[in-house]
C-alpha cells in the first residue's frame, strides 16, 4: 500500500493536476466559443518556455516566476484570437477548429524558433523526496504541483460562482444569445476566457516541464489526454474539468500497478491508452460527461 501511494498515487495526482488545468481552458473555451481549440497544448508549452526563459535571468525557483510564463500566454492567447479566431466567429465552427491546428504549428515553429528542438530543465541536480511519517516519500515538486492545483480549484470556484464576471460566462456559456439580448458585454467575456484559459494552460506548462523536461512537443502531446479529461467532467463545466483531469491522471497510472500478481495490469507503454478507453466509454453511455456538460 505504501509503494502504491508514492509510486502510482501520488504521480498520479501529479499528472492529473497538469490535465486539469489544461482541460480547463479547453473547456471554457468550447463552453463559451464552441469550438475545440487545438492548440490549446502548445499555448501550455508557450507559457513553459516564459517561465523557464525568466529563469535564465532570474535564479530562482521557477513557480516564483509563474507570472512571466502566464503573461506570455495571455498575449499569446489574446493575439491569436484577434487576428485569426475573431475574423472566423460568424462561420462554421469547422474553420476554427482547423485554424487552430494551423496555430499549434505556428506555436510549435516558434517555439523551435527562439528556444531550439532539444529538452531543457528548470533545474539541474538530484531532487531528494520528503519522507512524512517515516513512511510516504513524496517529491516535493509533487507536493507543490497538487496543492496549487487544489488552491487554483477553488479559486477558480468561487471566480465563477461569486464574481458577476464569473456569472456572466456561465450566462454566455449556457444561452449565449439570451445572454447577448440581456445586455451582457459577450466581447468582455471572450477575452476573459483567453485570460482564464491561458492561465491555466501556461500554469500546467510548468508544471509538466518541471516534472520532466521543457521540450517544443511538451504540450502537444499532453493535448488528447486534456481533451479526455474535458470530455470526461462534461464540455463547458470548468470544475468538472478538474475532476476529469484528476480521474485521468490516477487512472493512467494505477493502470500499471500490480493489482493481480507480479506483473503490471497495462504495460507503461500503453498507459496513455487508458485516457482515451475512459473517453471513449464516456460518449457510449454518458455522452454529456459527470458534469452533464454541453454535448459534442
Amino acid at each position: 500500500m505504501i509503494d502504491f501511494i508514492n509510486l502510482y498515487l501520488v504521480p498520479g495526482l501529479t499528472i492529473g493536476s497538469v490535465y486539469a488545468l489544461g482541460a480547463v481552458g479547453i473547456s471554457m473555451i468550447f463552453g463559451i466559443l464552441r469550438f475545440a481549440h487545438f492548440a490549446h497544448g502548445d499555448l501550455m508549452t508557450i507559457g513553459g518556455y516564459g517561465v523557464l526563459t525568466a529563469v535564465w535571468f532570474i535564479p530562482i525557483h521557477p513557480l516564483l516566476l509563474l507570472p512571466f510564463g502566464i503573461a506570455l500566454a495571455i498575449v499569446s492567447a489574446l493575439a491569436v484570437d484577434q487576428f485569426f479566431y475573431k475574423p472566423l466567429r460568424k462561420l462554421p465552427t469547422i474553420y476554427t477548429v482547423i485554424a487552430s491546428f494551423g496555430v499549434a504549428l505556428i506555436f510549435r515553429s516558434l517555439a523551435q524558433l527562439f528556444w531550439n528542438s532539444g529538452n531543457q530543465v528548470f533545474t539541474s541536480g538530484v531532487r531528494m523526496p520528503v519522507v512524512l511519517f517515516d513512511t510516504f516519500r513524496i517529491s516535493e515538486l509533487h507536493m507543490q504541483v497538487i496543492s496549487l492545483t487544489l488552491v487554483i480549484a477553488i479559486a477558480l470556484h468561487f471566480f465563477l460562482t461569486r464574481s458577476k464576471l464569473g456569472r456572466a460566462m456561465r450566462a454566455v456559456s449556457d444561452e449565449p444569445e439570451l445572454a447577448a439580448v440581456a445586455g451582457l458585454d459577450t466581447e468582455k467575456v471572450v477575452r476573459w476566457t483567453w485570460v482564464i484559459g491561458a492561465s491555466m494552460a501556461a500554469i500546467a506548462g510548468v508544471f509538466a516541464g518541471m516534472d520532466t523536461s521543457m521540450h517544443p512537443n511538451l504540450g502537444w502531446n499532453l493535448l488528447l489526454a486534456m481533451f479526455a479529461a474535458a470530455v470526461l467532467g462534461g464540455i463547458g463545466k470548468p470544475m468538472g474539468a478538474i475532476a476529469g483531469g484528476l480521474i485521468i491522471g490516477i487512472a493512467e497510472e494505477t493502470a500499471t500497478f500490480t493489482w493481480f500478481s507480479d506483473e503490471p495490469f497495462i504495460s507503461p507503454s500503453y498507459k496513455s491508452a487508458v485516457a482515451f478507453f475512459i473517453m471513449v466509454a464516456l460518449l457510449l453511455f454518458r455522452p454529456q460527461g459527470l458534469f452533464k456538460g454541453r454535448l459534442l
